[in-house]
């Protein structure tokens, strides 16, 4: 039987981390090449979405879904309601049946895991020792884990899974009179789970066994071997919702805004129009700071590669070049900062001139900042 653990050592001239380095800066180059049209976009995303969502919130108004009311055709509404469709959905091959909105299949197997821990230590000449480890754990995942890209053989999972992950929506789903569209559909992922009943179940059910909320493909629960499966049900049931959507007719479409942007909002539960914009609202912010977040990281590891090769030169002795990179790290912090508050104030300004000038201020102070610290490192 093959040990859960394996040790690898490796090591890289320096004259070979020094072509790694080189090749680097292209890839940091493109990164923050790539950064600045991100920042800026978001910038204008989140300013088109704020009008979209306070466009909306001035004119929607809130109808009755007992009945439909052809003079709102073209017009955004609120409206709160049951769920509900009469379809029946069955699972091709388990035979579960539910009358619901969406039933899905989750299929899980037993297998091998591959996690890798390394440590890298610099040594005289500018080359590199590193050191991995490879741990080898039994987990149970959805997706297929290809063992053949482990490190160490006999950590063997199977080539393909017998069952897969399956999910059956309904066609037809209404709200009173009304009739959902299948992107309002999609929306509602109120997931509860279904225990298959008595006589639920595959035709060759003696491989199989029952167990609470679905089923086991293997010899022993309480053992798994690689290879075993298990199979659980849910099902989006009937439920209240709240949505915000174009009516048309009789079902719905997203409600295109004076700037050319859409709302088409769903909740679960009873939700006033008045809630629902404000989780639009908050869901916008999140999203800007996110893409913020992201473009800033990718400008920082852009500079990172660039001035790799620095740190790369000095550690001919190691120690100097830790120094270097120290240095060159907070370098690559700063010049992403004001960089990124220099493209994001220029949006600003573009989108919405008041901030952005507030904001220009701001990356004015950086910049000086960042050159009294180039300042204070040039030597005498």
């Amino acid at each position: 039987m093959c040990a859960d653990t394996y040790t690898e050592v490796s090591k890289q001239s320096w004259f070979s981390r020094l072509g790694g380095a080189v090749k680097g800066i292209l890839g940091g180059l493109l990164l923050i090449i790539v950064a600045f049209p991100l920042l800026f976009w978001n910038e204008g995303r989140a300013v088109k979405r704020y009008k979209t969502l306070q466009e909306g919130a001035g004119a929607v108004i809130s109808v009755s879904c007992d009945s439909v009311d052809q003079n709102n055709s073209g017009k955004l509404v609120h409206m709160t309601g049951l769920a509900q469709t009469e379809e029946m959905l069955t699972d091709p091959v388990f035979g579960v049946s539910r009358k619901a909105i969406k039933l899905r299949r989750s299929v899980e197997m037993y297998q091998w895991d591959e996690d890798a821990e390394s440590r890298t230590k610099k040594k005289m000449g500018g080359g590199t020792e590193t050191v991995t480890t490879y741990t080898y754990k039994k987990v149970w995942s959805e997706s297929l884990i290809d063992s053949g890209k482990f490190r160490q053989s006999g950590h063997d999972n199977p080539g393909a899974m017998t069952y897969q992950t399956y999910e059956l929506v309904a066609q037809s789903v209404t709200v009173g009179a009304f009739s959902l569209s299948t992107s309002l559909i999609a929306k509602i992922r109120a997931y509860s789970a279904v225990n298959p009943a008595e006589g639920e179940g595959p035709a060759d059910s003696a491989a199989i066994r029952r167990q609470p909320g679905g089923f086991y493909i293997g010899a022993d629960p309480a053992a798994p071997q690689i290879g075993d499966l298990r199979v659980a049900f849910s099902a989006v049931e009937p439920q209240v919702i709240s949505l915000v959507s174009g009516q048309q007719g009789v079902s719905f479409e997203p409600y295109v805004t004076k700037n050319g942007g859409t709302i088409q909002l769903l909740q679960i539960g009873e939700v006033s129009a008045d809630e629902m914009f404000l989780t639009a609202q908050r869901h916008n912010k999140m999203l800007t700071w996110a893409l913020r977040a992201g473009g800033f990281l990718m400008m920082l590891l852009g500079f990172s590669m660039v001035f790799k090769l620095l740190s790369v030169l000095g550690d001919v002795v190691p120690v100097l070049g830790s120094i270097i990179g120290a240095g060159t790290g907070l370098i690559a912090l700063l010049l992403s900062l004001a960089l990124s508050s220099v493209t994001i104030a220029a949006a600003w300004i573009f989108y919405r001139p008041l901030l952005g000038v507030a904001l220009l201020a701001l990356t004015v102070g950086l910049a000086l900042l960042i050159r009294r610290k180039m300042a204070a490192a040039r030597p005498d």
